[in-house]
């Protein structure tokens, strides 16, 4: 039996459609895209963001009901418009989500047993179950860099104290790497942190990949008091740092015990075929998960990324209404809306590993992650502007197409504020436009930048969203779509894809 939320979010989109459907037809006789492009309105946008960031989606975490509740309702908008699935026979892309649990776990110095989380504690999604037996306990300066290259570390068990509080970020993921080219066997990281005056989370975080072309050092935190039993009297001499490189006859057993749950998550994908050149694709897209609940306090998402979501919903109904009309694309453009981008990006990572259509005929993605609110940091107009990215990266024709459809229709202000990939923010990376253009397909972002005291928080809800402002953004992508999907030839790849410096 359906369940009342998805009747009602069913009678929801049919009706939405049915005014839209309604206010378009006026319009159809022009056959010009800003006809279409005025049924994106700010009523529909809130209308499908109330549900999509309402408390029954419940803050739509990867692989979780809520997730899968705005999943159903944005394919059965997909289907209410008469998209075709993208799928196969299904609306749905679906990838696994790996999460593990820990058991149980052991520590043993001498023969001496010690308590988890009161002396030692377990990197949960690093180590793999087994019981691991060694005769020498190895100590390593990690400040002394010269000395620890040239030591002799492989599949050894090494104690070492954590980086220091004052090492710099690029540092620490120095050490961190040269840790890693060791190849330790195990890592004991003594820790000011333990006690814990809690136990730590048995569970640890998802992860889209179980399987690991190589397996990196057992990680184990261990309390100033395992690390005395180890180190003796030169205890204080290693914490200072001041002591080299040297080994202790020690018998350590370590032991992890944990189980693997295999969850799912998905893609909606809904197809909206060409004409002529109905072989080549265009994306469109946003992601629809967020953070989820922490105990019973749900993280909303209305902007980040719900406004985007709706957005795609809304850019998807305009083509549908021009198609109708008799202008339909010359290219088949995909409306895809992602999962886990709060995650890592996994929904995109997973789609462009195995895509549903060919990536070297897909004229380019159009990305939208968040457009519903102003950032208030921002110097000028906060009321008239979106922030810009990657249109300059990849392809010489991006850049005079979304200024001219700019230009010529919505006239916002394009910040390219965020548009340097040596940005400390590193927006170019961080949303699913990255797992398109790593691929070599040319991307637009278009972004909000709220990044103020609402971001990831509580507070990110659906009455806080500046809905016309909202419009206007999507708007301004369903015009930069429109030029895409039906221009001669596809986008030229005449731009190396760009990379961090720092």
């Amino acid at each position: 039996m359906r369940s009342l939320l998805v009747l009602a979010m069913m009678a929801s989109t049919t009706c939405t459609f049915a005014q839209t459907s309604a206010k378009s037809s006026a319009f159809a006789k022009t056959g010009k895209p800003d006809a279409f492009a005025k049924t994106i309105t700010a009523e529909d946008l809130k209308k499908h963001l109330f549900i999509i960031a309402g408390k029954e989606m419940e803050g739509r975490e990867t692989a979780s009901p809520g997730q899968r509740k705005a999943a159903a309702y944005i394919e059965n908008h997909f289907r209410q418009l008469g998209l075709e699935p993208g799928a196969g026979n299904g609306y749905q892309q679906f990838y696994n989500v790996y999460q593990d649990s820990l058991l149980n776990a052991g520590l043993e110095i001498n023969g001496q047993a010690y308590s988890l989380d009161k002396d030692f504690g377990v990197n949960i999604a690093n180590n793999v179950s087994g019981t691991f037996r060694f005769s020498e306990v190895t100590y390593v300066n990690a400040a002394d860099t010269n000395a620890f290259k040239a030591a002799n570390l492989t599949g050894k068990l090494v104690i070492m104290f954590g980086n220091n509080a004052n090492m710099s970020r690029a540092a620490a993921m120095a050490t961190n790497n040269l840790v890693r080219s060791k190849g330790i066997a195990a890592i004991l990281s003594v820790s000011s942190q333990l006690p814990r005056t809690t136990p730590a989370p048995r569970k640890g975080n998802q992860s889209l990949y179980s399987f690991r072309k190589t397996l990196e050092a057992q990680q184990y935190s261990i309390s100033e008091a395992v690390a005395k039993a180890i180190l003796g009297t030169d205890f204080d001499a290693a914490k200072a740092g001041t002591l080299a490189s040297k080994a202790y006859n020690t018998e350590a057993l370590l032991q992890t015990n944990k189980a693997t749950t295999t969850l799912q998550s998905s893609n909606v994908l809904g197809v909206l075929p060409g004409t002529d050149l109905k072989d080549q694709y265009l994306f469109i897209t946003a992601h629809y998960d967020h953070l989820g609940k922490r105990d019973t306090v749900i993280y909303y998402g209305a902007d980040d990324d719900g406004s985007g979501t709706v957005g795609v919903l809304e850019i998807a109904e305009a083509f549908v209404q021009a198609k109708k009309a008799g202008k339909g694309p010359r290219r088949t453009i995909v409306f895809m809306t992602v999962s886990g981008e709060e995650k890592g990006l996994w929904g995109s990572e997973s789609y462009s590993n195995n895509p549903l259509f060919p990536l070297d005929k897909t004229t380019a993605d159009l990305n939208i992650d968040m457009i519903g609110r102003s950032d208030v940091t921002r110097k000028g107009d906060t009321t008239n502007y979106v922030y810009v990215v990657g249109d300059d990266k990849l392809s010489t024709d991006l850049k005079p197409i979304s200024e001219a459809q700019n230009a010529k229709y919505t006239k916002l202000e394009l910040d390219y504020k965020y548009n340097d990939p040596n940005d400390p923010n590193r927006i170019y990376f961080r949303s699913d436009h990255y797992n398109f253009a790593r691929k070599g397909v040319p991307i637009i972002f278009y972004y909000d930048g709220m990044l103020g005291a609402d971001y990831h928080r509580p507070t990110d809800t659906p009455e806080k969203i500046n809905y016309p402002l909202a419009a206007k953004r999507a708007q301004l992508v369903f015009y930069t779509a429109w030029e895409m999907a039906n221009r001669n030839e596809m986008l030229k790849r005449d731009i190396a894809l760009p990379t961090a410096t720092r």
